[in-house]
């Protein structure tokens, strides 16, 4: 799905926590200057970035052309041949991909080059993470070159930001728990997030709902391993196993599904400490929809009950990464444990 102009986006927090330097900005607020730097190991997010400053570069100058460098295969003297302007004068933007594996002659040609860029060509240097080329990513940020940030996205918060400017940025409608649920699906690989947006908004009409993500997305093992966790917090057993059977029958993973039902009852944990009045929910970072799940399931827990079933998943936790003989059968072992420890 093509994106709003990045500058017209929703800004995105800043996350990572290495340093930054002082001239960094997020990915999705892209600007123009001779030369700029685009860092991080997310590469949906870095693609992103450059369609930005081409696209800006595009608004100024239709004429604008684009030629790309590949980093990996680099050899003296493209960059100087890129960056030069053309016959007829068109500015142009130079983009060098892959610089996380620049060869030692792209390193010596950036170094100089941005000592004296051409101030009507763009260059845009794209740098996956790493330490390889330093040299090359200390020069650019000592110049005061942009620096467009592209870390991975990680918190689940941050996940239903990013969904949530998707479908704002193609200008459809869609409720909370549809946002939800397709973070649940698929939130372990934003470029996957990114193309399930592109389809529902391509294939659906009017307001998205839990329903329409669910028909689309609801047999994913991630989305499984999720409703495997509702079931068994619910104190359904048979619904549970039943879930999961179908989950590990096509294909799925053990370890995913544990950290789903850990997950869960980390949040009932967390909750529980906020009606005993320990902390509060913006102290332990969850989202208001979280509290009020949490405190209708606490309703039919006791203490007793939810630190049983927290010990189960600890144990299953340990069997599936080696601890134990058969994995399926230790998470079976928790599902039932869980829904049993449920009070009545």
């Amino acid at each position: 799905m093509p994106a709003a102009p990045a500058s017209r986006q929703s800004r995105s927090p800043r996350r990572g926590g290495r340093s930054t330097a002082a001239n960094s900005r997020p990915w999705d607020d892209p600007t123009l200057a001779p030369v700029l730097l685009v860092r991080g190991p997310e590469g949906l997010l870095a693609e992103r970035a450059v369609d930005g400053v081409v696209g800006l570069a595009r608004e100024r100058d239709a004429t604008t052309e684009k030629a790309e460098l590949e980093g990996g295969t680099y050899t003296a003297g493209q960059l100087a041949v890129a960056a030069s302007p053309s016959l007829f004068g068109e500015p142009s933007v130079v983009v060098v991909r892959g610089a996380e594996a620049a060869t030692e002659d792209l390193v010596a040609d950036v170094v100089a080059y941005v000592a004296s860029p051409d101030p009507e060509t763009v260059v845009v240097v794209v740098h996956g993470g790493g330490q390889r080329g330093k040299k090359m990513l200390d020069a650019i940020v000592a110049t005061g070159a942009p620096v467009l940030e592209c870390d991975p996205i990680t918190k689940d918060a941050d996940k239903v930001q990013f969904v949530t400017a998707e479908f704002r940025a193609a200008r459809r409608r869609a409720d909370a728990a549809a946002v939800r649920a397709l973070v649940d699906a698929l939130g372990t690989d934003l470029r996957e997030l990114a193309s399930a947006c592109s389809q529902l908004v391509a294939d659906t009409t009017g307001t998205i709902s839990e329903a329409v993500v669910d028909r689309y997305y609801g047999g994913r093992v991630e989305a499984t391993g999720f409703k495997v966790a509702d079931a068994a917090v619910a104190g359904d057993a048979g619904g549970a196993v039943a879930l999961l059977r179908h989950s590990l029958a096509t294909g799925g993973d053990p370890v995913p599904i544990v950290a789903a039902l850990a997950l869960r009852l980390r949040t009932l944990a967390r909750v529980a400490a906020i009606r005993g009045g320990a902390v509060t929910a913006r102290e332990l970072g969850l989202q208001d929809w979280q509290v009020r799940n949490a405190q209708r399931d606490l309703s039919r827990w006791t203490p007793e009950g939810l630190a049983t079933a927290i010990g189960a998943v600890a144990q299953a936790d340990a069997d599936v990464k080696g601890g134990g003989r058969d994995p399926v059968y230790a998470v079976e072992k928790a599902v039932l444990t869980i829904a049993r420890s449920r009070r009545g």
